[in-house]
């Protein structure tokens, strides 16, 4: 972010609702696909699933996820806010976050990258650049997956047989172990 130009100042990045709806699509079929393709060879999938595929996966997308976001920052004010189809993305975004935050276990990893997103919009405030409409997308949807996240924890705070599956000070409650307990022993 070096000098800016008044024109350029002036101009506003477009959000680039292409991108944001084609990746929550993706995120979405990807994600939920997956148990479905892997159900001839499963214990072989589940121990590079639930091991190895979350260190090479998760790692690398939070860590891809904040290098853009780095740079979702203008000099023009103007741009502090979202447009509509931005809004409507921003619910399906932080639900599925938070399902990958609680099924995948990867609650630290999360709350790094926000608590680092963070401190780059407080650190670029001082520099007087805001985030334009794709910087508080994923702001956005980073928030509504962290608040998911305190919700989910705290309705299940007190839950016995859960607190035993997932002992410890970080208690992320999967929604399939919650399921599996809950919902369809009702069945």
């Amino acid at each position: 972010h070096g000098s800016v130009s008044a024109d350029e100042a002036a101009r506003t990045a477009p959000f680039h609702l292409d991108l944001w709806f084609y990746f929550t699509l993706q995120n979405w079929v990807l994600d939920f696909g997956r148990p479905i393709a892997m159900i001839d060879s499963f214990e072989l999938l589940y121990y590079y699933d639930e091991y190895l595929g979350h260190c090479m996966w998760y790692i690398p997308f939070f860590l891809i996820l904040f290098m853009y976001f780095s740079g979702c920052f203008t000099a023009c004010k103007a741009e502090r806010w979202m447009p509509g189809p931005a809004l409507l993305l921003v619910a399906p975004s932080g639900l599925y976050y938070w399902y990958l935050v609680t099924e995948g276990q990867i609650f630290i990893l999360f709350i790094f990258t926000f608590f680092a997103m963070l401190a780059l919009v407080l650190h670029q405030k001082r520099k007087r650049l805001f985030l334009d409409s794709n910087g508080l997308f994923l702001f956005s949807s980073f928030t509504l997956t962290l608040l998911l996240v305190a919700l989910w924890v705290a309705w299940l705070w007190n839950d016995p047989v859960l607190r035993k599956k997932y002992p410890g000070v970080i208690y992320v409650p999967e929604p399939w172990a919650f399921y599996t307990l809950h919902v369809s022993s009702r069945h």
